[in-house]
């Protein structure tokens, strides 16, 4: 542990990369200056920012531009231009690789030390358009995604294709987690297009056995309260939440019943926005949107079989709610409405609802979610943070903290010099410890590493990823998706290319 007279970081040993520690406890010795700050414009605050093909998609939304946010969002699935800004400092383009490895040839090209691993390199035809695969599930043994006009399931073991179901339109939303007995409800697109389209066909399949079930169509009025340009879903119990501009319905994933709508409250001046889902279900709301500088934002839990609401949660005027971090224990970022990532919070709710406390990792430079705020949709989409053993890991471009959610102070963090393009938390471990996936260079291999309170003195290496995918690797995470289950690792990128000189591979995992 630092003593008060030491520097705020200490560097530590140089095994690969060169780490330091600038998060010694609270109160030993001065803060560090605090990173520049990019000032976004109210026009740049609410215009899309897409890295394409190799990159993905990444949004910068804001409230009082959500109409063009989504509209860039739709834009996004439908190949549709849209409006760009700078990309995020950190997130360079990564170039597609002249040749994809196989699986066997980056079995024979590994080194002592190095992680297994499996390559999925889909050919499956795509529009020579950008393509944004969907979240990851792992049920049971198998990792499943949703692409284009195909669910596919894959086995965790080595990657082998198990089944796949080809869908009549593209998918253009899912929800982030199953239903406890792995099924899950889609939502397509009404015809194959690329402008004019509605994303209001639901379909569920059974994560388990690789089929089909009931089909339903969202109803609209084409009063623009409950059209469905874009949608959001959630899931939790046996019951799917959507919503859909500024309604919101459940249904039961299991026939496809519409079990209750979620009203808009307060009467009129709350409407839904999002949901999340999981072990319980949010219902993030929009509130005093027409009471300039009064704004606010509303979070509530409903119980998910009857639509009973639990609590209620309301942010300070002039605050809105970036992501949801977790639903049990609730925790959630909060950024200010004018000066938006710059101003973000994690807020810990209690079990009414109400402030546990409030987290402000800014000092540490910890931005929100990779520096981004996505108000737009997809409440759960914040791939920095993780939530568990009453702690809230955060990470970024070049440093990872964890936050003890009782007292919220720091733990312990770990950054580097300027070598990484990533840290990306992914579970807490025993004696609050913390499993960190850290991206790695186009020329030099990612590693996942485990730290604890001691800071950078306790890094112990989990997986050495091989030097052979590493240009892969990059290219997939520099922005992308992941999921980790035992001690296994699954990158998927963010955006997919049908132009055959900017294909890339759609899933690549590592394990001991």
């Amino acid at each position: 542990m630092s003593q008060p007279h030491e520097p705020w970081y200490r560097h530590g040993p140089p095994p690969w990369p060169v780490p330091d520690n600038p998060y010694a406890p609270e109160g030993y010795g001065p803060p560090s200056p605090r990173p520049p700050r990019r000032r976004w414009s109210s026009v740049a605050a609410g215009l899309a920012l897409l890295l394409l093909f190799g990159t993905g998609a990444y949004v910068l939304g804001d409230r009082s531009g959500a109409d063009r946010v989504r509209a860039d969002r739709a834009g996004a699935e439908s190949g549709a231009p849209s409006a760009t800004a700078p990309p995020r400092t950190g997130a360079r383009p990564a170039p597609s690789p002249s040749r994809i490895p196989t699986t066997a040839e980056i079995a024979r090209q590994r080194r002592a030390g190095e992680a297994s691993a499996w390559i999925v390199d889909d050919r499956t035809d795509l529009p020579r358009r950008n393509i944004s695969p969907k979240d990851l599930w792992i049920v049971g043994d198998t990792v499943v995604q949703a692409i284009y006009k195909r669910v596919v399931a894959h086995r965790l073991g080595d990657g082998a294709q198990l089944w796949s179901v080809d869908l009549p339109t593209p998918v253009c939303e899912t929800p982030v987690n199953p239903t406890p007995d792995g099924k899950v409800v889609v939502v397509l697109q009404n015809a194959e297009a690329w402008t004019g389209v509605r994303c209001n066909q639901l379909r569920m399949i059974d994560l388990r056995t690789g089929k089909a079930g009931w089909h339903e169509q969202l109803v609209e009025t084409g009063t623009g309260n409950d059209d469905t340009i874009i949608v959001d879903s959630a899931i939790s119990g046996g019951t799917v939440a959507i919503v859909q501009s500024m309604k919101a319905s459940a249904y039961r994933v299991a026939d496809g019943r519409k079990l209750y709508d979620i009203p808009m409250e307060n009467p009129g001046k709350c409407h839904p926005g999002r949901v999340a889902g999981g072990s319980r279900l949010l219902v993030l709301a929009d509130c005093a949107i027409t009471s300039f500088g009064k704004e606010y934002e509303q979070v509530r839990e409903i119980d998910p079989a009857t639509g009973e609401v639990r609590w209620r949660h309301r942010t300070e005027p002039g605050r809105r709610i970036g992501q949801v971090l977790s639903v049990d224990p609730v925790v959630i970022t909060t950024v200010h409405r004018e000066t938006h990532a710059e101003g973000w919070r994690v807020v810990v709710l209690g079990p009414d609802g109400g402030v546990r406390r409030t987290i402000d990792p800014r000092p540490k430079g910890l931005k929100h979610c990779g520096d981004s705020v996505d108000t737009s949709a997809n409440a759960q989409q914040c791939r920095e943070a993780v939530v568990g053993g009453g702690l809230v890991l955060l990470g970024g471009t070049d440093r990872v903290g964890a936050y003890d959610l009782g007292t919220g102070k720091l733990v312990w963090g770990v950054k580097d010099e300027g070598t990484s393009y990533g840290y990306h938390p992914l579970r807490v471990g025993p004696g609050r410890t913390g499993i960190v996936y850290q991206l790695g260079t186009s020329g030099r291999a990612g590693r996942i590493f485990r730290v604890g309170p001691g800071g950078v003195d306790t890094i112990e290496d989990v997986l050495r990823l091989p030097a052979s995918t590493a240009q892969v690797e990059f290219g997939m995470a520099v922005v992308g998706k992941n999921a980790y289950v035992g001690d296994r690792l699954v990158i998927a990128p963010a955006g997919l290319s049908g132009d055959d000189a900017q294909h890339a591979p759609r899933m690549l995992s590592f394990a001991p």
